[in-house]
């Protein structure tokens, strides 16, 4: 690990020898970590622009019976029934802090009512969200945790939000800082796997907006090309550039990259990332000159991308999920310590 102020209790991460490699601990609990015992109440949130977004709420924990809520925002193509978002709702759940997950458009199963779905900086849609559930629940603390692209969105959010964040504490977990970085490593060697797996559903969902819109006068592309988009550069040229008004796919990433808002959060934001993330190469890493003191920056040798399991291969010990919650509970504490005295 080359920089970490930690607070609080958690074990430092040590996977062993079989855990090291960063595909396994990238794709390990896809496909060996079991559903959790969760739980949700769903309810749909209406944007103003008429637009929704579905929420689950932890029925084991409801924001109304504890101090404090963290809206956790999932990564691409992920949705409440991703293994880190049911391990971290669960770790929460135990915690005593009220997890919420927060869908983008289109990401929950159901198709919106609008050609736009979501992006890697897309704050509008999480502001409207969480400036409600501060309104509804203003005597809890709020946080949030983001993962991959929601990590991306939610630094960026901080940092657009500057002083006026209303937010106690944040965590953000394998993002891709630097947009056209990350785009250029996906389609190199391994990592194109990855993106092709990523990209058959960000087709798919593209395909759906065909049977409701006109997409071909909105963007440009007969529905049977949207086959040919092979890389992320290619799909968010042909679609998330033109639908979300940017000029280009490389006009989108330099605006939206988190790198270029992290001088200017001033909300508490602990930042975990793994040198050996596949989706991206350690140069999205930002320098300390680059970050807020407000920031602590938490970088390892390994951990792969949304992975740091430790334990045994056939053990394995979540360390992310407690990692996070640890950091919330100190947060927590240190507010209500500062609140008494």
């Amino acid at each position: 690990m080359t920089k970490s102020t930690k607070k609080d209790n958690t074990l430092p991460f040590c996977p062993s020898f079989c855990l090291k490699n960063r595909h396994i601990q990238t794709l390990y609990a896809s496909f060996f970590r079991k559903d959790l015992p969760l739980s949700y109440h769903v309810e749909e949130f209406t944007l103003s622009d008429g637009d929704f977004l579905d929420i689950y709420y932890n029925k084991a924990l409801l924001p109304e019976h504890t101090d404090a809520v963290a809206v956790i925002f999932h990564g691409l193509a992920g949705y409440y029934k991703s293994p880190y978002v049911q391990g971290l709702s669960y770790e929460l759940q135990h915690a005593g802090i009220a997890p919420v997950v927060m869908h983008y458009r289109s990401t929950s199963g159901r198709d919106n009512r609008y050609p736009q779905t979501y992006h890697s900086g897309k704050t509008d849609d999480a502001l409207e969200f969480l400036e409600s559930l501060k309104k509804r629940y203003e005597d809890k603390k709020l946080f949030c945790v983001g993962y991959s692209l929601g990590a991306n969105m939610l630094l960026k959010l901080l940092g657009e939000l500057k002083e006026k964040s209303f937010i106690d504490a944040a965590v953000a977990v394998s993002a891709p800082m630097d947009l056209a970085l990350c785009a250029d490593v996906m389609k190199m060697g391994f990592s194109r796997i990855y993106q092709e797996h990523l990209l058959k559903d960000l087709r798919a969902s593209l395909e759906k907006k065909y049977e409701k819109h006109d997409m071909q006068r909105l963007i440009g592309l007969p529905k049977k090309d949207i086959k040919k988009l092979q890389s992320f550069w290619e799909f968010d040229e042909a679609y998330t550039a033109k639908i979300n008004g940017f000029a280009s796919a490389k006009d989108y990433y330099e605006k939206c990259s988190a790198k270029r808002f992290m001088d200017k959060i001033t909300t508490p934001t602990l930042v975990i990332h793994a040198k050996d993330d596949p989706f991206m190469s350690p140069a999205v890493i930002p320098t300390k000159e680059e970050v807020s003191p407000s920031i602590e920056l938490e970088v390892h040798e390994h951990g792969g991308h949304v992975g740091f399991i430790s334990g045994k291969l056939t053990q394995p010990l979540y360390w992310l999920d407690k990692r996070i919650s640890e950091y919330l509970l100190s947060s927590l504490s240190c507010n209500q310590h500062q609140k008494h005295s």
